[in-house]
């Protein structure tokens, strides 16, 4: 039985770095259209918060940067990955792309997809991200994951962290408990 289990997360951890390396792959071309595509979906996705979470937009207004993720793919059996692309907004310019990549390893089964918004509130946060080789979740400037009932609450006179993030249009079923670091590079775009 261990010796299955042990298979089972070896072919998930495969198959996620193969879609991982064929997603990098071709969205690495640069070109204009793949950029304009990415614009559209983090428009999309931005608006799809602000409207699920309407003190992300009073946040929004307040923040130095937004670094938002349309489509991040999660999948694991007992270990697991995730992978997506997004960009950096500030001043409502595209300034840069960036990938998030995560692994993880507990207990966890299934396959989930869905944005997150990272919401730099501080100039330094911003510089760690952006002059950082591969900025780290949960390594240096405080990070607040607001949830919904957490965000009715968020006002922009309570907001004491360096960045907020919110996760939101999750789609599909992932279980269970895990460790996982999530690391942000910058992407040659």
């Amino acid at each position: 039985m261990i010796k299955y289990l042990r298979m089972m997360a070896m072919i998930s951890i495969l198959a996620i770095t193969a879609g991982c390396q064929m997603d990098q792959s071709t969205s690495a071309s640069g070109t204009k259209a793949a950029d304009a595509a990415m614009d559209q979906e983090a428009k999309a996705a931005l608006q799809s918060l602000y409207t699920s979470t309407p003190k992300s937009r009073a946040l929004a207004q307040k923040a130095k940067g937004i670094l938002v993720f349309p489509d991040v793919v999660k999948a694991g059996f007992i270990a697991g990955a995730h992978h997506g692309e997004g960009e950096l907004i500030e001043n409502g310019k595209v300034t840069g792309y960036y990938s998030t990549t995560a692994a993880s390893y507990g207990l966890q089964a299934g396959v989930q997809r869905f944005g997150y918004a990272m919401f730099f509130m501080s100039d330094s946060a911003l510089k760690d991200l952006k002059t950082g080789n591969g900025f780290e979740v949960g390594v240096g400037p405080s990070i607040v994951v607001e949830d919904a009932g957490a965000a009715k609450s968020l006002t922009t006179s309570t907001i004491q962290s360096d960045i907020y993030a919110f996760i939101f249009d999750q789609k599909g079923l992932m279980a269970g408990v895990g460790l996982q670091g999530s690391k942000i590079s910058k992407l040659s775009r």
